[in-house]
């Protein structure tokens, strides 16, 4: 019943920028955490970004003053406005929520009960 939805992604050249959206619904929104996940050719998936239902935010070391999260608890959706791309920010980026996660597994993705099925982002050199 839980169910997010991925948009934003697409095609960009590098130094560009792209806003993804994640749309929640089935959940009260407002007491979850939030995050943003990723997963490029051959690799694993990654933390790029959390926030909690406080709204503390929290980022992958190689994101940080290029990528912002956000909330909107209105619209139950956050965001993630994501700048000066690289051709290495190319991934499926998947959102993902959940309820009760403890501080110290905010970067896990097995600490996650939900997902969105992704949205794809293509950096070109």
């Amino acid at each position: 019943q839980v169910q997010l939805v991925e948009s934003g992604g697409g095609l960009v050249q590098a130094g560009g920028s792209l806003r993804l959206s994640c749309a929640a619904s089935g959940l009260t929104f407002s007491r979850y955490s939030m995050a943003w996940f990723r997963q490029g050719p051959g690799k694993d998936r990654e933390f790029v970004a959390a926030v909690r239902y406080s709204g503390h935010t929290y980022y992958l070391d190689s994101v940080k003053g290029r990528f912002t999260i956000s909330r909107d608890n209105a619209k139950s959706t956050i965001y993630l406005q994501m700048n000066s791309l690289m051709p290495e920010d190319t991934a499926v980026y998947y959102c993902a929520a959940d309820q009760r996660i403890i501080l110290s597994s905010i970067r896990q993705a097995g600490a996650y009960d939900h997902w969105g099925q992704g949205t794809q982002v293509t950096v070109s050199s």
